[in-house]
């Protein structure tokens, strides 16, 4: 059944591959060793430690406790039988005792491992430029959200209980083999009138008995590595094509593509019930293994032990606890057998999170092996672009001005054909963009503001919004109502105060003029505009106008659109233009913890279509 499965998940897509167990481990044990959370984790983990060695002992106690019990029992010794349970009544009060800071102490753990691997991931996503490369860099960078949430929280919940699972078993490993072995001494077994002992007799036959079921059981679960690497993955798609369906609902149902939409939803539900049958089928499997097993277990260790004491060389209490102490020690045993489903989601995950984290740190590499632009700050106050050609997998765009110097407080145009690559232009002067040639100087010392075509509002208060990124209490409360009065957004005084999704809230006019509202305020010298201003007319492209003429009288002003359609405000004109003899971006290979391949440029292509689908 194992081979058949594998066999159709190979018709699947498939999941990143993955570099050795080892590599994976090792980054993640650097990223926990330097994680400011280690020592509260290492803490929790040797407390916990100390409970299960405690548990131990009181289960080793509880069960020396059963040969006096049952041979109480067995001689109708009322008065025994009474004493021995006061006995009980002592050692399962600390037992509980002991299980209930157990359960706290792994809870915590949970809590503290998640919220590391999550504060890490996140850290080294929102370092500057690495998401927008990450998500330019092929399958790897789609759905990150997936992977700091919902794959961060299992890996995390697994780890634990695993972790934990695989300590306790280890423990009680430890703490029963020398008694059952004690008690396998005394077992001399009678054949043909002849007598002969085998040392730790049921101590080899609780090893052979869970060997083969361990096996047999990861011959069973193996396959459900790759299974649920694969079903995470069609999860996150799928996710993501309900949350663009909410987002964009009312396009949707202006345009009346709610049956587009419901086929392109039911398609990816569809992958999502593939991966989940096949899995349900290697857990049918597996299950077979495993109950087999567990009813087998009722009777084993009676089976294998009935010998002796049929002979009459043992006790029905010591029958009982030599029972009690081959079931410990086959329960430690068998925790591979128990797991091996909990282990094969915990290897699919590491792999997502390893990998993604691995994508991560790796897209500053990519940077290094095509030829870029260089970067670097200006001598004076003013910015230059020498030789600037821009490459992509569609083409070389180029700066048909060679050498450009743009003073503080100039206005330049920057504009081409319709398909010139302008807003590949903005990203390349923004840094977001580095392949190509030539030299970009910036001011020095000086922060450039760049507004892309759509504007970004941060959740939260319209304070904060028009404060963005700067925090809320940066700027008086009458210089915002300024900046929303002079756009003539007036009406959004009263709710500055008011915590909304603004870009849902108002309209496209609203949002681009509570952009450049935000942008007046600000006053910054330098700006970079990405056809932001072609998107306005009639009265709002006044307004904006109006507070770049004034509130931004000193600032230099570069914006890459359409021509002027009239007035005179920039002064300057420069153009972009295709260039068939430029140089072209090639496929460079990212292979982040050998996850897939993939090129900056078109695999960024089958990304964005994956999105807009």
């Amino acid at each position: 059944m194992a081979g058949q499965i594998q066999e159709e998940a190979a018709t699947l897509p498939t999941a990143p591959a993955d570099e050795s167990f080892r590599d994976q481990l090792m980054m993640m044990t650097r990223a926990f060793n330097s994680s400011p959370l280690r020592n509260t984790i290492m803490g929790l983990c040797a407390t916990i430690f100390a409970v299960i060695v405690a548990t131990a002992v009181g289960q080793v106690v509880l069960n020396r406790w059963y040969r006096p019990f049952y041979d109480a029992l067995e001689r109708r010794d009322l008065q025994g039988f009474f004493y021995q349970l006061e006995i009980f009544a002592v050692i399962a009060a600390v037992l509980l005792v002991l299980n209930v800071g157990q359960t706290w102490l792994n809870q915590m753990i949970h809590l503290k491992l998640r919220e590391g691997l999550v504060r890490d991931l996140i850290g080294e996503w929102m370092r500057p430029r690495r998401a927008f490369r990450l998500a330019n860099a092929g399958a790897i960078g789609v759905n990150p959200d997936q992977r700091m949430h919902e794959d961060a929280r299992h890996l995390s919940d697994l780890t634990t209980d695993l972790g934990v699972g695989l300590l306790q078993a280890t423990i009680l490993l430890v703490s029963f083999v020398g008694v059952l072995w004690s008690l396998s001494a005394g077992f001399v077994f009678h054949v043909g009138g002849s007598a002969f002992a085998i040392p730790g007799y049921m101590v080899w036959a609780a090893v052979i008995y869970a060997g083969v079921a361990s096996w047999l059981s990861w011959l069973a679960g193996r396959p459900l590595i790759k299974l649920n690497g694969d079903r995470y993955g069609r999860e996150a798609e799928l996710r993501f094509s309900l949350m663009r369906v909410n987002e964009h609902i009312d396009a949707i149902s202006l345009a009346g593509g709610e049956a587009d939409e419901k086929r392109r939803l039911e398609l990816d539900l569809a992958t999502v019930l593939q991966s989940v049958r096949l899995i349900v089928r290697a857990v049918t499997g597996l299950t077979w293994v495993t109950a087999s097993y567990g009813w087998i277990t009722v009777i084993a260790p009676i089976v294998i032990a009935s010998p002796v004491y049929f002979a009459g060389d043992l006790s029905f209490g010591g029958l009982m606890m030599a029972v009690g102490a081959f079931n410990q020690v086959h329960a430690s045993l068998r925790w591979f057998v128990d797991n091996i489903g909990g282990i094969a989601d915990w290897r699919a995950t590491l792999l997502r999170v390893a990998s993604f984290r691995a994508a991560i740190l790796k897209t500053d590499e990519l940077h290094e092996v095509e030829q870029r632009i260089e970067f670097a700050e200006s001598q004076g106050d003013r910015m230059t672009l020498e030789k600037i050609e821009v490459a992509s997998p569609g083409g070389c765009v180029r700066l048909e001005e060679a050498d450009i110097e743009i003073k503080a407080g100039e206005r330049v145009l920057v504009t081409g054909e319709p398909g010139a690559g302008k807003t590949l232009f903005f990203r390349a002067v923004a840094g977001l963009w580095p392949w190509g040639s030539g030299r970009i100087g910036m001011p020095a010392g000086e922060a450039v503001t760049f507004v892309p075509r759509t504007p970004y509002f941060p959740p939260g208060t319209l304070r904060e919004v028009l404060s963005y990124p700067q925090g809320s209490q940066t700027f008086a409360e009458t210089d915002l109502a300024a900046s929303l009065t002079k756009a003539g957004l007036g009406r959004l005084v009263p709710a500055l105060d008011r915590s909304e999704r603004w870009d849902r809230e108002l309209n496209d006019d609203d949002q681009r003029l509570l952009a450049f509202a935000r942008l007046g305020l600000h006053r910054p010298r330098w700006v970079v505009i990405d056809e932001a201003l072609d998107t306005l007319a009639g009265d709002a492209r006044r307004r904006v106008m109006s507070i770049l003429e004034e509130d931004l009288a000193k600032a230099a002003i570069v914006n890459i659109g359409r021509a002027e359609r009239n007035g005179h405000f920039f002064t300057r004109v420069l153009h972009l233009a295709k260039h068939p003899e430029g140089h072209v971006l090639k496929p460079l290979r990212l292979n982040p913890a050998g996850a897939e391949k993939a090129t900056p440029g078109a695999e960024m292509e089958v990304a964005l279509r994956k999105r807009r689908a």
